[in-house]
């Protein structure tokens, strides 16, 4: 494992004071992501909080939907949904670039 671990994306390697840094908000916006239950930071053995790459990346999303003065329940369920068309959106693309048998019909079985 090691210093592998820092490229992934979901290894919290950032303290709380380092990612209100990074991300230049107060740690108190961090806190209110986790009470809300938008973000769920890891939690060291001491009990400090611990993000990762991705908690980085949505709070960010979080952040600038909120100061564009929407509330943070209604930039949670933006992030949300933007999410969940991206991900149709990478279903849909993997569908349409699937082979097609001889019969003309796409190969392998019908998805969900």
């Amino acid at each position: 494992m090691g210093v592998e671990r820092l490229d992934d994306e979901d290894y919290p390697a950032v303290t709380m004071g380092q990612a209100a840094e990074l991300l230049d908000v107060q740690p108190a916006f961090l806190r209110s992501l986790d009470a809300a239950g938008v973000l769920k930071p890891h939690r060291s053995g001491g009990g400090h909080r611990r993000y990762s790459r991705r908690q980085l990346e949505l709070a960010t999303r979080l952040r600038t939907l909120f100061d564009e003065g929407l509330t943070l329940a209604a930039a949670a369920r933006i992030v949300g949904l933007q999410d969940e068309l991206d991900l149709a959106h990478n279903r849909i693309e993997a569908l349409e670039n699937r082979p097609e048998d001889p019969t003309g019909t796409a190969e392998g079985p019908a998805g969900p």
